[in-house]
């Protein structure tokens, strides 16, 4: 094993009272990550195979050799990516988090997806769903997590940026208006991306008629990362809003809870012009400013 590996091999004492929950739940699911308390060392089951392997009087090939070495490395590598993702998750965790309320299958799933994960950026995305479950367990269904397996890191990037576009209309919502704008172009939206994140099931886009906001009340706020925006219609109740030609999947919320998207500079008043006669007036009543996504930051 490489340095880089062996540092992999972590003593996790001292870790918050959440932390050390999350890990014991994970060890007890998927056979000891951490065991207990210290990561078992990959050459000390090297050494008990070849034991095993001598007791059994089996002939030990060439071949053989080649296939065990090729199996210790690729378990080596699995291994300190569970390590990783897991510690990782660690960090995230609430103060209130209780990880033993979480499912031993998800937990299982969700390594049996993520060991293969061994780019930084990728892993911590893995490590916030892990952390969002342990902290709020049944938040990311296992269909999300079987999803995120099969994402590749070009899409991930592209489903972020499309997340810098985000505000929160009852809900964490893209507002993308019109994909020839440069305002999208210049971060990667266009025609093409947003077809692909349609076709792979993290969106839907509709780029013919868009989609609406309905039922809503006189006066609303909504808001693009931690800037509110009051808008206000005619009528008092069951008034309507246009938000673009993008909907996120249940998979897509799910994902863009997850998701470390920075505010675009000049979308707010992008935004604005694109909701001028909805906005309110000065001294305007809140009504209503609820989410269940997290908008992006600045």
């Amino acid at each position: 094993m490489s340095e880089k590996d062996e540092s992999s091999l972590v003593d996790v004492t001292g870790l918050s009272k959440p932390a050390d929950t999350l890990i014991k739940k994970v060890s007890g699911a998927v056979g000891g990550v951490f065991e207990p308390w210290q990561i078992k060392r990959v050459a000390k089951a090297e050494a008990e195979a070849k034991i095993i392997a001598a007791k059994a009087d089996i002939e030990v090939t060439d071949l053989h050799r080649r296939a065990a070495h090729r199996w210790f490395e690729e378990e080596a590598r699995r291994q300190q990516n569970m390590e990783e993702i897991t510690l990782k998750a660690a960090d995230q965790l609430d103060a209130t988090a209780d990880a033993r309320e979480m499912d031993d299958d998800w937990i299982t799933n969700f390594f049996d997806k993520s060991r293969i994960v061994s780019d930084d950026e990728m892993q911590n995305l893995w490590a916030s769903v892990l952390a969002g479950e342990a902290n709020n367990p049944g938040s990311y269904s296992k269909r999300t997590v079987n999803f995120l397996g099969d994402l590749d890191k070009r899409d991930a990037e592209t489903f972020v940026s499309l997340c810098r576009f985000g505000w929160i209309i009852l809900e964490f919502t893209p507002l993308v208006f019109n994909v020839d704008d440069a305002i999208y172009r210049n971060f990667g939206i266009n025609f093409s991306t947003l077809t692909h994140l349609d076709t792979i099931g993290l969106v839907q886009f509709n780029p013919l008629t868009g989609f609406i906001r309905r039922g809503l009340p006189k006066t609303i706020t909504v808001a693009y990362g931690n800037r509110p925006l009051r808008l206000e219609f005619s009528t008092e109740d069951n008034n309507e809003l246009e938000f673009g030609h993008v909907l996120l999947t249940q998979t897509g919320k799910e994902l863009a809870r997850v998701c470390s998207a920075t505010m675009i500079p000049g979308f707010e008043d992008y935004a604005r012009e694109k909701w001028k006669n909805h906005l309110a007036k000065a001294g305007a009543t809140e009504q209503v400013a609820p989410a269940d996504s997290p908008p992006a930051s600045g």
